[in-house]
This record gives structure tokens, C-alpha cells and sequence, in this order.
């Protein structure tokens, strides 16, 4: 009598936890759909960037057993180094960035400082000539506007306007690019060049050269 008055309830019960069972199956394999959504529209994106038509390669999305192939997906740019992109891509197991990819990406470019010590440099031996603003002849200041000239800035002309624009920096934080200008009231300018040096033009007679800072009395220094 006491195992047939719970035959009702035990039926009930287990049925509720078929349902719930069953709902959490449903819902796990939902999640596990969407999933695969979602990482399938990521390949596909990936290999629509491509512009040129490839092989297909096999994508399988992990844990659902679904595969499809993707043409171009191997040749995405730096597809091989997405971490987990072997496990979706079976062809790319073993493969990483190569070993010269620093070279690949070239080397740093010179900041326009270094590229404006660059320019004066590539013209060390050039004579003075009082007036003159390059490219076979300087004075100082027309040395200055020169050199940053060739990376598309514009400085004034004159040694004491070129002082007077820019930033100002203290002679603590100098960087290559910078132009110093030296004895009171800047009569005299060069472009600093790291370690303690300038180039300048100097005067008539004098080539065009690099020295140390303290060649001449130090007045200011600016950035541009």
C-alpha cells in the first residue's frame, strides 16, 4: 500500500527531471550553436579580406563537429599566430611567426628629429656662405631650415626668429633634431645631433661640421 500511494508522486518527479534535463540539454546546445555562429562568421570575415581567390582549407569549430572550408583562410595575414587558431584550423598546426618576421616588418622609421640630423649630416663638409640656404651652400640658420625642410617642416629663416619659435627645452632634455642657439641674443644656430654634439655651418672658411655642444656659449634651445 505505502509503495502504491508514491507510484504517483516518484512518476511525477522523474518526469520533471527528464524535463529539466532535457531543457538543459537544449540550452547547452544552443550555447554551443551560437558558438560556432560566431566563429564561423570571424573565418569567414577573415577570408573575405582576401582579394585573390586560394584553396580552401578546413575549418572544424572545436567541440561541435561541424567543418566547412574557407578558400584563402590559410593566407590571412597572421592567421598562424591567433592563439587556438591551429585548433580550427588543422593545416596551420605547427606553423607560428617565422623567424626572420622582423624583417618582414622592417625596421622602426627615424623620428622626424633624427631625420632632420640625418639631412645635416648628409651635407658635413658643405662651405659657408652668408646667406645661403642649402643644398650646396649654408650659412647657419639657412641650414637649419634646410634640414627640416626635407621632412616638410617650415622654420623660419633667421637665427633669432628660429630661437624664438618653436618649444623651448632646457639644455637637460635635448633631443636630435633640436636647434641650439648659441652666444646672447642667438646670433649663431645649429641642430643638436645627440651625445653631446651640433652641426652647424660656422663661418666663412669653415666647412660645414659637427662639434661638441660647448664649442660655442650654449644660449637656448627649441623644438619644433
Amino acid at each position: 500500500m505505502i509503495l502504491g500511494s508514491l507510484e504517483g508522486p516518484l512518476k511525477r518527479t522523474t518526469s520533471k527531471i527528464g524535463r529539466i534535463s532535457v531543457a538543459k540539454h537544449r540550452r547547452n546546445d544552443n550555447s554551443t550553436a551560437r558558438k560556432a555562429v560566431a566563429t564561423s562568421a570571424a573565418v569567414v570575415g577573415a577570408a573575405a579580406t582576401l582579394s585573390m581567390p586560394a584553396q580552401a582549407a578546413e575549418v572544424v569549430v572545436p567541440n561541435t563537429g561541424i567543418r566547412f572550408e574557407v578558400p584563402g583562410i590559410e593566407n590571412v595575414p597572421g592567421i598562424a599566430n591567433v592563439p587556438g587558431s591551429d585548433q580550427w584550423i588543422p593545416s596551420l598546426a605547427g606553423q607560428g611567426a617565422p623567424a626572420n618576421y622582423s624583417a618582414l616588418v622592417g625596421a622602426p622609421i627615424a623620428s622626424n628629429g633624427q631625420a632632420v640630423v640625418d639631412a645635416a649630416r648628409s651635407r658635413i663638409g658643405s662651405p659657408y656662405v652668408w646667406g645661403a640656404a642649402g643644398p650646396n651652400a649654408f650659412d647657419c640658420s639657412g641650414l637649419t631650415s634646410w634640414a627640416y625642410a626635407q621632412v616638410g617642416k617650415s622654420i623660419p629663416r633667421t637665427s633669432y626668429a628660429q630661437a624664438a619659435g618653436g618649444m623651448q627645452v632646457s639644455r637637460e632634455n635635448l633631443q636630435p633634431g633640436d636647434i641650439i642657439a648659441f652666444y646672447s641674443g642667438a646670433s649663431h644656430v645649429g641642430i643638436y645631433t645627440g651625445n653631446g654634439t651640433v652641426i652647424h655651418a660656422l663661418t666663412e672658411g669653415t666647412p660645414l661640421s659637427e662639434t661638441p655642444i660647448d664649442y660655442m656659449p650654449f644660449y637656448s634651445a627649441v623644438r619644433y
